[in-house]
């Protein structure tokens, strides 16, 4: 009996620290992540990485892209422009907590990247939108996505479709404002 109650102590211990750690976030290959590791602050260049999306099953829907940009320069960039020939439009939203009500707002002006840190864009924050699909997004596909910034330039990132499993779709989300 003392047995079983150990293996379920550390069965609850295991799924709790996987669950701390999010691990349903499977680096890219071109993240430079080994999988195990925080992006950091080091390099002389703005990169991407954790770069994801979740699956979308209809053609005309929406779909979203996920990622941290991190900006180990002395200097402050800003993402202006996304793309993908996945999506016939491609814009930054931001969600925020609206009186009670998520809502999703255009971020026409971009992200502002800061010298010296990370701007993570996640599920229910800061986020691509793929708006007008002209293909379901499935999971082990990849896409091209393409980011702009003031600085840096056009960076072409390949975005793996996963499972992204704890996320949870908002219900009353507000398309605008």
């Amino acid at each position: 009996m003392k047995s079983s109650r150990t293996t379920q102590i550390l069965t609850l211990l295991i799924l709790l620290s996987l669950v701390l750690t999010g691990c349903n976030l499977t680096p890219t290959a071109d993240s430079g992540m080994d999988g195990d590791m925080a992006p950091m602050l080091t390099g002389d260049a703005v990169r991407v990485e954790m770069a994801r999306s979740r699956p979308a099953p209809l053609v005309g829907g929406t779909g979203a892209a996920f990622l941290t940009i991190v900006n180990p320069t002395d200097t402050a960039d800003r993402l202006i422009a996304v793309s993908s020939p996945v999506a016939r439009v491609g814009e930054m939203h931001e969600t925020i907590n609206d009186g009670g009500v998520m809502r999703m707002i255009p971020q026409p002006d971009g992200f502002e990247i800061p010298a010296k840190s990370m701007v993570t864009l996640e599920p229910g924050g800061k986020h691509v939108m793929l708006i007008d699909l002209v293909a379901p997004l499935e999971i082990g596909q990849t896409f091209d996505l393409t980011l702009t910034f003031e600085q840096a330039g056009k960076m072409v990132l390949t975005v793996p479709v996963m499972d992204m499993a704890g996320m949870t779709d908002m219900p009353s989300m507000d398309m605008g404002k």
